[in-house]
C-alpha cells in the first residue's frame, strides 16, 4: 500500500515538473483578443516567435531581414523573428492544407505576398483581418486613401495586409552606347529599328516580362481604358489590341526576330551586361545602381521612364487566419511601418518607402533625404510622379495568354 502510494506521488511530482518546465519554455503568446489594444498585444507578444514566410531569393533582402528587423524586434519587444524561404505557390498550398485539415493554429504567422497571389488567398479564406486599424503606424504613417493602399492589382485590400515596399518598373540603357533614351512607344520602335536584334523581354509570364508588355498596354491603350474591363478573354483581347499590334510591328527588329524570348529578366540582364542586348528593364527602380556598384553593370548605365509613366506595385505583408501568435504578428507588421526601420530598409535594400511623405516630420523626412540612390538611378519624387497603378489581378493571366497566342512569333 505504502509503496503504491509512493508511486503514485512520484508520477503526480513528475507531471507537475514537466507541465511547470513546458509552461516556462514556452513561446507561444497568450489567449490572443482582437479587441486588445496596441498595448496589450505588445505585453501577449513578448517573448514570442514570429514566422515570417516569403520568397528567399534576395540575399540583400534575407541579411537585411535575420540582422536589421529581426535585431530590432528582439530588442524593443523581446520578438524572436523566424524566416522562413519558400515560394508563394508553396505557402498557399500550405494554408490550404492546414485549412482543410481544420488545422486551428497553423505554422506561419506572416506572409510576403501580393496581386494574384493576395487575391486567391483572400478569396479562399486564408488570411487573418481586417487588421490594419490596430496598427499605430499605419493611420500615423500611411496614406489611407492612396489606390496602392486600397486596392492591390485591382483588388481590395480591406485592411487585410499593409504595405512592405514599393515598386516600380524602369528601363535601362548605357549611355556611353545609346545615348538616346525612348519616351513613348513610338520612339522605341524607332529605337529597335536602329538597334536592330538587340532589345528584347523576357518571356511572359516572367515578372518582369509581364509587367513590360502591360506597360505598353497603358501607354498605348490607356490604364483608364481596362481598369474596369471584365474578366473575359475576348473582352480583354478586343480592348489590349492595338498595343498587340504594336508589340507585333516591334517583333521583327527584336532578339531573335520575336521567334523566340529569353525565358527570364536574369538572362536579359546577363545579355545586356554583357553587351548583347542595348536595353535591360527592371521591376526594382533601384536595381541599376546596386548593379554598378557590384560590376555587373559599367557605371554608364541609367534606368529612365516613359513619358507617360510606368507600372508601379506595392508588396504587403499579410497574417495567416490560422496564425498561432497574431499578437507578435501585428507587433512585427506595426513595426516595419515606422520611420525607423523604413528608412534603413531604404538605405541598404534601396525599396521605395511605402509611407506617406506629407505625414513625416523634418525630421523625419531628412531620414529619407539623406539616402545615397546611387548611380544611374531616378530620384523618388521623379519615379513617383510618372507611377501608374497595376492593372487588376484577374486580368493579368489572360493577358498572358492573350501574348503567347497572338505575339510570339508574329
Amino acid at each position: 500500500m505504502k509503496k503504491s502510494l509512493y508511486s503514485v506521488l512520484i508520477i503526480i511530482l513528475i507531471t507537475i515538473s514537466t507541465f511547470l518546465v513546458l509552461s516556462g519554455c514556452s513561446s507561444s503568446p497568450k489567449q490572443f483578443d482582437a479587441k486588445a489594444d496596441f498595448e496589450t498585444l505588445v505585453s501577449q507578444a513578448k517573448g514570442t516567435t514570429v514566422s515570417f514566410y516569403g520568397w528567399g531569393g534576395d540575399d540583400q533582402l534575407n541579411k537585411w531581414l535575420d540582422t536589421v528587423l529581426a535585431s530590432t524586434l528582439k530588442d524593443k519587444y523581446d520578438i524572436t523573428l523566424k524566416r522562413v524561404p519558400m515560394d508563394i505557390d508553396q505557402i498557399l498550398s500550405k494554408l490550404s492544407g492546414e485549412k482543410q485539415a481544420g488545422k486551428q493554429d497553423g505554422s506561419i504567422d506572416l506572409i510576403w505576398i501580393n496581386g494574384e497571389n493576395f487575391y486567391s488567398a483572400k478569396e479562399n479564406g486564408f488570411l487573418y483581418g481586417p487588421f490594419t486599424q490596430k496598427l499605430p503606424n499605419f493611420p500615423k504613417y500611411i496614406d489611407e486613401n492612396a489606390t496602392e493602399i486600397r486596392y492591390d492589382f485591382g483588388y481590395p485590400i480591406e485592411g487585410y495586409e499593409a504595405p512592405y515596399n514599393k515598386a516600380q518598373m524602369v528601363l535601362i540603357n548605357d549611355s556611353a552606347i545609346t545615348p538616346e533614351t525612348p519616351k513613348n512607344t513610338a520612339e522605341l520602335l524607332e529605337y529597335a529599328k536602329k538597334y536592330e536584334g538587340k532589345i528584347t523581354y523576357p518571356a511572359l509570364p516572367d515578372f518582369t516580362g509581364s509587367a513590360f508588355v502591360r506597360n505598353i498596354i497603358c501607354d498605348i491603350v490607356g490604364y483608364e481604358q481596362i481598369a474596369d474591363l471584365e474578366a473575359d478573354k475576348e473582352t480583354v483581347k478586343q480592348a489590349i489590341w492595338p498595343a498587340i499590334e504594336y508589340l507585333r510591328e516591334l517583333n521583327p527588329y527584336l532578339w531573335n526576330a520575336g521567334k523566340t524570348f529569353p525565358a527570364t529578366s536574369a538572362q536579359v540582364q546577363n545579355m545586356f551586361a554583357d553587351g548583347e542586348l542595348v536595353m535591360d528593364m527592371s521591376y526594382g527602380p533601384y536595381s541599376v545602381a546596386n548593379l554598378i556598384s557590384n560590376g555587373t553593370y559599367r557605371e554608364t548605365a541609367r534606368a529612365f521612364l516613359l513619358e507617360k509613366g510606368t507600372i508601379g506595385n506595392t508588396n504587403y505583408i499579410a497574417i495567416a487566419q490560422n496564425s498561432p501568435n497574431k499578437a507578435g504578428a501585428l507587433v512585427a507588421v506595426n513595426e516595419i511601418l515606422s520611420v525607423e526601420i523604413q528608412a534603413s530598409k531604404f538605405s541598404e535594400l534601396k525599396s521605395l518607402p511605402v509611407l506617406d511623405n506629407n505625414k513625416l516630420s523634418t525630421a523625419e523626412k531628412e531620414l529619407f533625404a539623406k539616402v545615397d540612390i546611387g548611380k544611374g538611378t531616378i530620384p523618388q519624387d521623379e519615379l513617383l510622379a510618372k507611377r501608374i497603378p497595376e492593372i487588376r489581378a484577374d486580368l493579368i493571366p489572360l493577358i498572358e495568354e492573350i501574348w503567347l497566342e497572338e505575339v510570339v512569333g508574329k
